[in-house]
This record gives structure tokens, C-alpha cells and sequence, in this order.
């Protein structure tokens, strides 16, 4: 997991603005379930979601405050922005099925 607020992971352009899906994971620093949860995300992104995905890693060590905007209350939580409605899961995402029923995501 890098040590940056923003990681982008694949080419934003290549998808039309309405396929485009903004993923926010919310950490505290680098433990072992926020990098598995980084790890997870990223796998099942590049494996279902490959060229239409942005994920912002939100290091709330670092900036507290940003976790009362989404309300996050545990971490790792991921939350989807894009596409609506916005939804919302906790832990690690190494259950691959709960996470792509979880952000509703369609296998290609």
C-alpha cells in the first residue's frame, strides 16, 4: 500500500463518466487489515472493474476529521461513492463474494 492520500490504479479515461466508480478506503496508518484490505480492493477492482475505477486511500491517522463526513465509525471501511446509492463496507474484503454483492458489482 502506498503512503499517499490518492492512488490511482487504472486509467480513469478510458471509461465513459457514468461507468466510472470512486471507492474510498478509509485506514489508520499501515496495519495488517488496512494493507489486506488495500490488497483485496485492488485484486477484485483489476479482476471486475479493470479501467473504471478510482480509489482513494483516506489515512484518518493523518487527517482525523475526514471520517465524520462519511460517517465512519470502523476501519478499514470502504465506502462507494460512484455509481449511487452510496454504500459502505467494514473489514478487510477478503470475502470476494460479500464485497461484489456488497458494491454491487456485475461480473464481466
Amino acid at each position: 500500500m502506498k503512503n499517499t492520500s490518492t492512488v490511482k490504479k487504472k486509467p480513469v479515461k478510458a471509461a465513459s463518466a457514468a461507468e466510472v466508480w470512486i471507492l474510498k478506503l478509509y485506514v489508520a496508518g499501515q496495519t495488517k487489515k488496512s494493507i489486506a484490505a488495500f490488497a483485496n480492493l485492488k485484486k477484485i477492482c483489476d479482476e471486475h472493474l479493470a479501467g473504471k475505477y478510482h480509489i482513494e486511500i483516506v489515512d484518518l491517522l493523518k487527517n482525523p476529521t475526514l471520517a465524520k463526513g462519511d460517517q465512519i465509525l470502523a476501519i478499514p471501511t470502504l465506502v462507494r461513492q460512484l455509481p449511487p446509492p452510496v454504500k459502505k463496507l467494514i473489514g478487510d474484503l477478503a470475502n470476494t463474494g460479500r464485497v461484489m454483492v456488497g458494491l454491487d458489482i456485475k461480473s464481466a
